[in-house]
């Protein structure tokens, strides 16, 4: 009877050793569990890194500035940075046009004998040719200095010598001086280079006793009749030679055209062929419509583009 007492307790005994290795087997394969699942969360962490960088480009207008450099490191932490990932395609185009529009171009050089038609620049520059005029000059200046824009004037030699008063205000207001020759002579460029060199030089040595060390960069020709002779003669007096892309016919009167009618004609046509880089002809001397069309132009032009003297 002692005996079988003794197999039971024996036989208890080892049943409760065989339930305590089988509870340590279950809590070592728990434990296995519970640490390899973390191994799991650097994959999940991993794959949603490479949209971080992603989201600050849709937030900035400019992700090429330096301070863009810095936001990725917050937007990480950001859960929704993954659903934002195809947007920076645009924000990289509009980098990529941004610099391409600040790039310096240079000037269109199409007009006759390679003359210039546009500012090679994100500018329109308008030009005033002839003068300057007594009565039309002042007007066109104060209206200018009330816009704040600057131009370029395209003086003629006779008109300088009587009105020299005149070019010093266009200076001192910051607009451009170019030459456009002595008395307007269309058949300049015809003529031999000495007289060509003559002619040149007499008009800048006009410009600059109004005006003490002007820099004079352009020359125009008469009627926009340019030659190989002339433009190369202005070249070597170190000035290049300035056409035009937008002309709106503003010294042309024709038979029966109102005043009315010719100041519509000249807005129309400034208005529908300016772009970003145009040189836009037009006159001060003797055109008092032209002044008149101005007052409508330049606020105009003013809201579309950046207006610069060459």
């Amino acid at each position: 009877m002692r005996l079988s007492h003794t197999r039971k307790a024996f036989t208890i005994s080892v049943l409760l050793i065989m339930t305590a290795l089988l509870g340590q087997a279950a809590a070592a394969k728990t434990t296995s569990t519970s640490t390899s699942a973390p191994a799991a969360a650097p994959a999940t962490s991993g794959a949603a890194s490479p949209a971080a960088p992603a989201s600050p480009s849709p937030a900035s207008p400019s992700s090429a500035s330096p301070s863009s450099a810095g936001s990725p490191a917050g937007a990480a932490t950001t859960p929704p940075a993954s659903a934002s990932q195809p947007t920076p395609a645009k924000s990289s185009d509009r980098t990529e046009s941004a610099t391409t529009d600040k790039r310096q171009r240079k000037p269109r050089t199409n007009g006759p004998a390679r003359s210039i038609t546009t500012t090679g620049r994100d500018g329109v520059a308008l030009t005033f040719d002839d003068g300057p005029d007594p009565t039309y000059t002042p007007q066109l200046l104060d209206m200018l200095a009330k816009a704040n824009v600057k131009a370029t004037f395209c003086v003629v030699g006779t008109q300088v010598k009587r009105h020299p008063e005149l070019v010093k205000a266009i200076a001192k207001a910051g607009h451009s001086l170019c030459n456009h020759s002595w008395n307007h002579d269309l058949k300049l460029g015809k003529k031999p280079p000495a007289k060509i060199k003559a002619d040149l030089e007499r008009t800048n040595a006009a410009i600059r006793a109004a005006v003490p060390g002007a820099k004079i960069r352009y020359m125009r020709a008469p009627g926009g009749n340019f030659t190989p002779n002339l433009v190369k003669m202005s070249r070597k007096l170190g000035m290049e030679s300035l056409y035009w892309h937008v002309d709106p016919r503003d010294w042309e009167h024709p038979k029966g055209e109102s005043h009315a009618a010719h100041r519509k004609k000249v807005v129309r046509i400034v208005q529908k062929h300016t772009r970003k880089d145009s040189v836009i002809l037009s006159h001060d001397y003797a055109q008092p419509d032209t002044i008149a069309a101005y007052r409508t132009l330049l606020p105009w032009l003013r809201q579309r583009f950046k207006l610069i003297a060459l």
